[in-house]
């Protein structure tokens, strides 16, 4: 997975904005932020705790936790090892999660 289809997945989406966050990009649905993209190998998907535990069990090579603070905020994907129907997979869950109730009642699997 490069960079640029990691970006290509998550743009995209229904809505989705890249937007700087602190020098680097970040993507976003309704002005609110489902994964960020700190540097050129990783990209960072802010999911649930469920959802975080299932991607570290189905592919741990890709996937690590991603903390901030003291708190577990989603997985910290690594581009050239994730399996990417999982990275398309995170994203849209990502994306549910952050998305505007009425945006995902339009959506054929909201």
């Amino acid at each position: 997975m490069t960079p640029a289809r990691a970006r290509q997945l998550a743009l995209a989406l229904p809505e989705v904005v890249e937007q700087d966050h602190h020098g680097f990009p970040s993507f976003r649905v309704a002005g609110k932020i489902f994964a960020t993209q700190p540097d050129g190998q990783h990209l960072n998907v802010m999911l649930d705790e469920p959802a975080i535990r299932a991607a570290l069990s189905i592919d741990p090579d890709g996937c690590e936790e991603l903390w901030w603070g003291r708190r577990l905020r989603g997985v910290r994907v690594d581009l050239a090892r994730v399996r990417p129907a999982l990275l398309s997979d995170l994203l849209a869950d990502a994306w549910r999660r952050k998305c505007p109730p009425k945006l995902l009642a339009r959506e054929p699997s909201g």
